[in-house]
């Protein structure tokens, strides 16, 4: 049984959401590049903000992961 409070259920819940942190993240990033290039006329921001993106959702994978990890 889960040692750190909660049932299993919401255990599972809290890291079956995890699971669509990145592939979100990743997509406003490129969404917002997109737009952005429509706006200016480039063609290089949809990649340079899909990488923000990748980034920003493994901060947050890592710091969600990480505090669990204290709690026990």
């Amino acid at each position: 049984m889960p040692k750190n409070g909660g049932n299993l259920y919401q255990q599972f819940g809290k890291y079956y959401g995890l699971a669509f942190l990145l592939p979100a993240s990743m997509l406003v990033g490129y969404g917002i590049g997109w737009a952005l290039d429509k706006a200016f006329g480039t063609t290089f921001l949809k990649v340079v903000f899909l990488l923000v993106g990748v980034a920003s959702g493994m901060i947050e994978l890592v710091r969600e992961l990480s505090k669990d990890d204290a709690g026990k």
